[in-house]
């Protein structure tokens, strides 16, 4: 699994105008229905009824909202860079500026959890989130995260 068979370049943006988690997810939802035609409505359902289970602020920083879907075949994601970090009841409190959001089939298994884990492992490095940070250029930012992975492999 790689970010490549996960992220479309489309479905990378910079946000400025997310002012709540709630804003976020549907900031999440316009960019995965603009990026692979998901409807909107039923992305933004899901990701607020997984929250609902626990947040996924998972901290310095970032959040890893997913959840399962209906009518996909294969897990895809959508990346969102904050201008503004805001609260994601985050587990050590921190506000999120960086979000990775994941969609999966709803028979999905593995290949979620192997989505999930690379995902994690590469937002875990701070070395690479402090590039993200400092580039608020969309397909800049897809260039690092598909190249981190190459780095992480090497």
């Amino acid at each position: 699994m790689d970010f490549a068979s996960l992220l479309k370049p489309e479905a990378v943006k910079v946000v400025s105008a997310a002012s709540s988690k709630k804003r976020l997810l549907h900031e999440i939802g316009d960019l995965v229905h603009g990026a692979y035609a998901l409807n909107a409505g039923l992305v933004v359902e899901a990701l607020i009824a997984r929250e609902a289970l626990g947040p996924t602020g998972v901290g310095h920083g970032v959040a890893l909202p997913h959840a399962r879907l209906d009518g996909i075949d294969n897990v895809m994601g959508a990346f969102v860079l904050l201008d503004k970090p805001i609260d994601f009841d985050s587990v050590d409190r921190q506000p999120v500026d960086i979000a990775f959001a994941l969609f999966a089939p709803e028979e999905a298994g593995v290949e979620h959890l192997k989505a999930l884990a690379l995902v994690s492992r590469t937002l875990r490095d701070g070395g690479i989130c402090s590039k993200l940070r400092a580039n608020p250029d969309a397909s800049t930012l897809y260039t690092i995260l598909s190249e981190a992975q190459s780095a992480q492999a090497a």
